[in-house]
């Protein structure tokens, strides 16, 4: 008959807080390749490369993108004005094509 252990506890547990902060402070790399291949003929490659890590951790690397893509930075032209223009000249454009018609008739 086998002997009854008493299930052990781990004596120092972690939060979900505390893994999360240690995660942003150190940093995580996740680098994987996936590759397609038929009869030795590589069709696709794909390399994923993902880092999780707080901001300050990522400038402190040197990936500081967001501060010069215009996606992201502060100079971005705003999107309802982007849109704005695009119905202006939307419009423009039926006005030719509706002059265009009414010429040829």
């Amino acid at each position: 008959m086998p002997s009854k252990q008493a299930m052990q506890h781990a004596l120092a547990s972690s939060s979900l807080a505390d893994i999360l902060e240690r995660v942003l402070d150190k940093g995580v790399v996740i680098a994987g390749d996936i590759k397609v291949k038929l009869v030795d003929i590589e069709l696709l490659t794909i390399q994923i490369r993902l880092v999780i890590c707080s901001v300050d951790k990522a400038v402190e690397m040197g990936m500081d993108w967001w501060k010069t893509d215009p996606a992201w930075s502060q100079g971005r032209i705003n999107g309802n004005s982007d849109l704005q223009n695009l119905g202006e000249r939307l419009s423009e454009l039926e006005k030719r094509l509706e002059r265009t018609r009414a010429g040829a008739e």
